[in-house]
């Protein structure tokens, strides 16, 4: 059976990551992507409100619904509660960008560092992060650490210089249990990075693509089994 995924994203710069991702780990899967680029330019600027911006994302979510897909993932990090909403509205597995990366990190351990190059998505992160953690009654750090000018160099093509600043920044982390790669556009720096630390350096594609899959064949199998 082929598996029709869904990508909803909100900046061009994570499409080829996520590709990369299922191309290697699900080569089965069939992905199409939903690009909707003012979600992201609004949410920096300020001129929408995320109530507003979540609105938006549900409704993305209810046009891809409409297209038949068996799951469906965000890669952008900024609309966590948009998305969740979506999830408790949509009959398919509704996946948030990172949510697959925090249950792996926690695996590792209560000491975890989440570098981040979108300013705006900290928030966010930081407070789905300490909810996971209240859920598994864990006791959890989270050290979010902003990589200046590396998504600028993304954006600007240069994306050898948005590798070595992210790679840099986790070589001075020190010590601690995991260290995240909080957007998607950011995995193309996990190898650098993971040369110049001892610590275990997660990104969040393979995650979010190895958990999408799981919960797709898991629902697929009970339906067959209540058959």
């Amino acid at each position: 059976m082929t598996h029709r995924i869904a990508l909803i994203h909100a900046t061009r710069v994570a499409i080829d990551p996520i590709e990369a991702a299922l191309s290697r780990l699900w080569p089965e899967a069939r992905a199409f992507s939903i690009l909707e680029e003012s979600l992201a330019v609004d949410r920096a600027s300020g001129a929408a409100s995320l109530e507003e911006l979540d609105r938006r994302i549900v409704a993305l979510c209810r046009y891809t619904e409409a297209l038949q897909p068996h799951g469906i993932l965000y890669t952008c990090s900024s609309f966590g509660a948009g998305i969740e909403e979506a999830a408790r509205l949509c009959p398919v597995p509704v996946l948030k960008p990172n949510e697959a990366m925090f249950d792996q990190a926690l695996a590792h351990g209560h000491d975890i560092v989440m570098l981040y190059t979108f300013p705006p998505a900290v928030d966010g992160m930081s407070r789905e992060f300490q909810a996971e953690v209240a859920i598994r009654g864990a006791k959890a750090q989270l050290r979010p650490i902003f990589v200046p000018d590396a998504l600028d160099a993304l954006q600007a093509g240069d994306a050898a210089r948005h590798d070595a600043l992210i790679a840099e920044a986790a070589a001075t982390v020190g010590q601690a249990d995991a260290i995240m790669l909080a957007q998607f556009s950011m995995a193309s720096a996990g190898q650098g990075a993971q040369a110049l630390t001892p610590v275990p350096v997660l990104s969040s594609p393979d995650a979010a693509v190895e958990h999408l899959k799981a919960r797709i064949l898991a629902a697929q199998h009970t339906e067959q089994g209540t058959c």
